[in-house]
């Protein structure tokens, strides 16, 4: 395996411990194993656990929001189907056997501390998605789309946190009626 390919194969292998057993659950002799290389390798590639940790948040978060958005735009045809595909898309997440929640929530969470470069790169992943969705918004032609993509952000986050804590999985479903509502209600924007 080529320099190049070792460290891509530990970042897939962290990305997946670390979505399932969490940031502080993991540690580098779990992915050492798992990945089948040596401390030297991971070293080689990365100064400490936070920096592969910062290297799996930043592949993940291109992975992600691409696959999601590519999801998106097959499930809705227009701009304001695509704002309620969100959540179509987020329920089809939730269903997945490995469904373990955000790992932009989770990294948070492990990683509180206001001056933590990997809470950077959650809180960016999260205006990223929100910028997604506003942009969605000014697409479908709604008069307020900072209000709407805020109200529509704040539904698909608390679905992602109530299907992973509850273990409810129609969260997105419910979260989907709601955004329905916001979405049919606003007026469109005439200049649009």
């Amino acid at each position: 395996m080529k320099k190049s390919q070792r460290r891509e194969h530990l970042i897939d292998t962290a990305i997946g411990l670390f979505c399932e057993h969490g940031y502080h659950g993991t540690g580098i002799d779990r992915i050492l194993n798992d990945a089948g290389v040596s401390k030297k390798t991971l070293y080689t590639h990365f100064r400490s656990k936070e920096e592969l940790i910062m290297a799996a948040l930043r592949k993940y978060d291109g992975l992600f929001r691409n696959d999601f958005m590519r999801q998106v735009d097959r499930v809705g045809k227009t701009p304001r189907e695509k704002l309620l595909a969100v959540f179509d898309v987020a329920e089809n997440w939730f269903a997945q056997k490995k469904f373990f929640g955000c790992m932009f929530i989770n990294a948070i969470g492990e990683y509180s501390q206001d001056n933590s470069p990997i809470r950077d790169i959650s809180k960016q992943f999260k205006r990223s998605m929100r910028e997604y969705i506003k942009e969605l918004c000014v697409q479908a032609g709604t008069a307020e789309p900072d209000a709407l993509a805020d109200q529509l952000a704040l539904l698909l986050e608390g679905a992602i946190v109530t299907a992973q804590v509850s273990q409810k999985l129609d969260a997105a479903g419910t979260a989907r009626e709601v955004a329905r509502r916001l979405v049919d209600q606003l007026p469109a924007d005439p200049h649009v």
